[in-house]
């Protein structure tokens, strides 16, 4: 999985929407984070997985993550997050007409974790709630969602989360993902365009089905009967090719992003859906700032958003 880019430009430096792709207006009005009580050292991880730290630290880049402890609840993250949004956008529940759950990791199979999200914000039975699902991928394909329902006039005002618990299903015998996974809840409200010119410039996505079994959790579907459950632990943990997935990329992903934006194949890291918001809500972006936004997820997918500010 890798994790968000994000660049800006003035728009003096960036280059015209093109012919094919015409600008869909729409505007970033607020964003909101919400994190897990529980901050975890990689040292403590190496442990679990039988590695030095110092070793663990220098393959994973990664210091620190959180972790949701056994009495919080992504989905009490999700809202906190959202509420935060909101009040970043100056918006109530009340002016949100749909709400987008974009999360990698599902909170329950059924009902839609869009429908949670909703009634725990208070949704009125006239909006809509859905889930836009494309494992670490899931907040960009939302955020073209939003852009293309404000477009068509079918939303003034969406509401998009993505609230992760991954940790609850690491595999400690794959340190490649044990090492890198944190848990984490972010939102972004979008809107209406602002200004002239402002909106989603370009989006693609590609998905490279060769790498469909180089990043799965196999279980929480209907392919293992519940039965079997108690005998196929493993099916229910995240499992990761990692050399797999880093050849992938090796071999797609510059020529993906090249044919997005000439000039721009380089740099790969980790992250899991909420990344991408999380880093939209640090970032604090500024009017005419242009965003590059790029990913990749299990499946393969690779994706990549251009957004004027």
């Amino acid at each position: 999985m890798s994790t968000p880019t994000l660049s800006s430009t003035t728009p003096a430096d960036a280059a015209p929407a093109r012919p094919d792709q015409p600008l869909l207006p729409m505007a970033i009005l607020g964003t909101g984070e919400a994190l897990p009580r529980r901050v975890v050292t990689t040292a403590e991880v190496a442990a679990r997985c039988g590695l030095p730290a110092d070793e663990a630290e220098q393959r994973s880049g990664v210091l620190t993550r959180h972790w949701i402890s056994p009495d919080e609840d992504p989905l009490d993250l999700g809202v906190a997050a959202a509420r935060s949004a909101l009040a970043d956008a100056g918006l109530t529940i009340a002016d949100i007409d749909c709400v987008l759950n974009a999360s990698g990791t599902p909170m329950q199979a059924i009902p839609d974790g869009g429908a949670l999200l909703a009634a725990e914000l208070g949704m009125a039975p006239t909006k809509s709630a859905y889930s836009v699902h494309g494992t670490c991928l899931s907040f960009l394909f939302a955020l073209r969602e939003a852009a293309l329902l404000i477009a068509h006039g079918s939303a003034r005002h969406v509401l998009i989360v993505s609230t992760e618990a991954g940790s609850r299903g690491l595999n400690f015998a794959q340190p490649e993902s044990a090492l890198l996974i944190g848990d984490a809840a972010a939102a972004v409200v979008v809107g209406p365009a602002q200004r002239p010119g402002q909106g989603l410039v370009r989006s693609s996505f590609i998905t490279v089905t060769s790498g469909v079994e180089d990043a799965r959790i196999r279980g929480f579907g209907t392919r293992i009967p519940i039965e079997e459950a108690s005998e196929r632990l493993t099916d229910f943990k995240f499992d990761m090719q990692g050399i797999r997935l880093l050849a992938s990329a090796i071999r797609a992903f510059p020529k993906f992003l090249e044919d997005f934006e000439p000039g721009l194949s380089s740099g790969l890291g980790d992250t899991i859906a909420a990344g991408i918001p999380l880093t939209l809500h640090r970032a604090r972006i500024q009017p005419g700032e242009r965003l590059l936004l790029v990913g990749s997820g299990a499946g393969t997918h690779f994706g990549a958003l251009l957004v004027q500010n």
